[in-house]
């Protein structure tokens, strides 16, 4: 359970038992029985604008948002932000991309819900700490059970 090493024992035996029992896709099934039409670079697009608007209103802008089928290596990312600086004649302009791994067009609507409000927080905030995951759990109050079940996830789809 390579996903799980930073939980507590508790946790990762308990899905362990999911595993052993082969009921770990039936636990995500029922917990997560919403699927999504969110299937293209276009509708990922409004999908993650929605939410921004929705929590991050006075946020800087992003100016693109899209699936990215190289976001293959599971371990190192699920969803990247970027920030490029550009000289436009004599001002500097900021821009902002969010990529999301193409495996989350078939995920469940609450885990791609889970990553593009990880994906919106580092809007604001770089570094994973303390504010970080304040503002994950504002937009997302179970924010810490999805990562966990996203985790779980990956795990069942044998990633």
């Amino acid at each position: 359970m390579k996903y799980l090493s930073g939980y507590p024992t508790h946790i990762i035996s308990q899905a362990q038992r999911l595993v052993d029992e082969n009921r770990l896709g039936d636990y995500l099934c029922n917990k997560y029985p919403a699927s999504h039409s969110v299937n293209s670079d276009k509708a990922l697009y409004q999908f993650v604008m929605e939410m921004k608007n929705r929590y991050l209103k006075k946020s800087s802008p992003i100016s693109k948002v899209c699936f990215d089928k190289t976001l293959r290596n599971v371990e190192s990312a699920l969803g990247t932000h970027t920030r490029a600086s550009r000289v436009q004649g004599g001002k500097l302009k900021a821009k902002k991309e969010i990529r999301i791994a193409t495996l989350f067009k078939e995920a469940p609507l609450g885990l791609l819900e889970m990553i593009v409000v990880h994906e919106l927080a580092h809007v604001k905030e770089t570094e994973h700490n303390k504010s970080f995951y304040q503002l994950c759990c504002h937009m997302l109050p179970d924010y810490h059970q999805r990562e966990l079940d996203m985790r779980l996830y990956l795990h069942w789809f044998g990633l």
